[in-house]
């Protein structure tokens, strides 16, 4: 295992997103369980802290942008700052929305509608910013999603207002819907993993590559299909399930996107103004960690000790002499061109 190929594809923002996540899930589930009393305001404690993180991330990197105009000119700089900037103004607009969901969690004023409105406006902006992305050869995962569930969002807020009084899984429509697609999706993975894996003109990393991708892809999506089911079905009354036990799956979909952090390399270097990768940038700041960076440890098998017992004779002993390939000095060859002439 090699530490330093680890870590130089890690993606912090991904690891902070997805581990704030799934702290808030686990707090969420014991709160409507009843088995603590907090308040929502203390269950809402790690979408807080990953707010923090992001506007104080963007606003070191603004202040950088404005105090060294000289670094604007680096690479793809104006691109990735206007990429932060769109970040930042999609995560305040979801603030908004924790908070007044927060609220009516805990005092009830105010109809879900109202309370849904700042997803309302992030999907459209996700939707322009999704198309801005797709013209820079950005990847945006977030806005994807946003842009992509408005109507489910009208659903959600509709039925809590008990507008329409459907059941919940007729409300989850739209989510079953790009479900079914992204099974599609995973079903091609799995294929084409199986077809590389039969192949014999394919090297053996890539191979692996694509079993790893369709495997983490299936721990992803059956989890959480998993979790939309039971939840649909708990909120309809057709099962008595505590969320904890809810909310399993979910959590295991969410430890993947964590360990699945650590192989997308990526992420915009303007967040905190550090202008480089974070494994580079925190080999700078921690020195002493570059002596842990360059450990790679192999996994000794007992392959190895037969492969070195083949090399061996197995009568006397002694290794087998291996053919001993020798380099002649090039020579230069001229082909000989045989010209009848006429009599």
């Amino acid at each position: 295992m090699n530490l330093r190929a680890i870590f130089q594809d890690f993606n912090p923002s991904k690891f902070v997103l997805y581990f704030c996540l799934l702290l808030f899930s686990v707090l969420l589930a014991l709160r409507l369980d009843s088995t603590i009393q907090w308040s929502y305001w203390a269950v809402f404690l790690p979408l807080w802290i990953w707010k923090v993180v992001v506007i104080t991330g963007a606003a070191r990197g603004i202040y950088v942008w404005w105090k060294h105009p000289e670094y604007r000119t680096e690479g793809d700089s104006y691109v990735e700052f206007k990429a932060m900037l769109i970040c930042l103004g999609l995560n305040l607009l979801l603030l908004m929305f924790e908070l007044l969901a927060c609220d009516n969690l805990e005092f009830k004023h105010h109809l879900w509608l109202l309370v849904f409105m700042p997803l309302f406006f992030i999907s459209p902006v996700s939707i322009a910013a999704c198309i801005w992305g797709f013209r820079h050869d950005r990847s945006l995962e977030f806005e994807t999603i946003c842009s992509v569930n408005i109507l489910q969002f009208i659903f959600i807020a509709l039925r809590l207002d008990h507008v329409i009084l459907w059941k919940w899984v007729i409300v989850f429509v739209p989510m079953w819907i790009l479900m079914c697609l992204v099974c599609l999706i995973v079903l091609y993975y799995i294929i084409w993993s199986i077809l590389f894996m039969r192949s014999t003109d394919v090297m053996a990393e890539q191979r692996r590559a694509h079993l790893i991708l369709a495997i983490t892809a299936l721990a992803l999506v059956l989890p959480f299909l998993t979790f939309e089911v039971l939840l649909a079905n708990r909120l309809d009354g057709d099962n008595q399930y505590q969320f904890v036990a809810i909310m399993a799956p979910l959590y295991i979909s969410l430890l993947t996107l964590m360990g699945m952090s650590f192989g997308q390399k990526g992420g915009n270097h303007w967040w905190f103004g550090i202008r480089k990768d974070f494994c580079q940038f925190l080999l700078e700041v921690c020195p002493c960690l570059r002596e842990y960076g360059n450990i790679s440890y192999k996994i000794h098998h007992d392959d190895d000790e037969e492969d070195e017992d083949a090399m061996t004779d197995p009568q006397r002993g002694t290794p087998r002499a291996q053919p001993i390939i020798t380099s002649s000095p090039t020579k230069c060859v001229v082909p000989v061109i045989s010209i009848e002439m006429p009599d």
